[in-house]
């Protein structure tokens, strides 16, 4: 009977391990705010195509003339390459705008990625190949 319970323990254990995965992914929507749509230009410094999402990094010129740093979060790195952005595209240095949504800290100058316009004009997207130069 010992035995009988010690393996309902273990297993009813190992199922809300395997659970925990699952339920630690997040809503855009608890982090961001989706309501209040913005528009960042800056010059990129850094680019991360990591999973689970992908972070580009930017230096934003701050309304009293200091640079702020910005970051804003993607989606996932297959996703974005399958909607036409690679990672030769955006180099250190290029100057980007990024129409997203803020994070719900302000203090954080952080955000959800909509879309990325290169100095060209190149859109990327992250919602969809139509959005960047993939769908073409």
């Amino acid at each position: 009977m010992k035995r009988n319970a010690a393996i309902a323990i273990l297993l009813g254990l190992l199922l809300i391990g395997a659970s925990a995965p699952a339920r630690a992914h997040h809503s855009f929507a608890a982090a961001y705010d989706t309501s209040m749509p913005i528009t960042i230009e800056g010059t990129i410094v850094d680019v991360r195509l990591t999973n689970p999402h992908s972070w580009f990094f930017l230096d934003v010129e701050g309304d009293n003339g200091e640079l702020v740093r910005w970051s804003f979060e993607a989606g996932t790195p297959s996703g974005m390459i399958r909607n036409g952005y690679s990672p030769n595209v955006i180099k250190k240095g290029d100057t980007v705008t990024i129409t997203g949504f803020p994070a719900r800290d302000a203090s954080k100058n952080a955000g959800m990625l909509r879309q990325l316009v290169t100095a060209d004009g190149t859109q990327y997207g992250m919602f969809g190949p139509q959005e960047g130069p993939g769908a073409r």
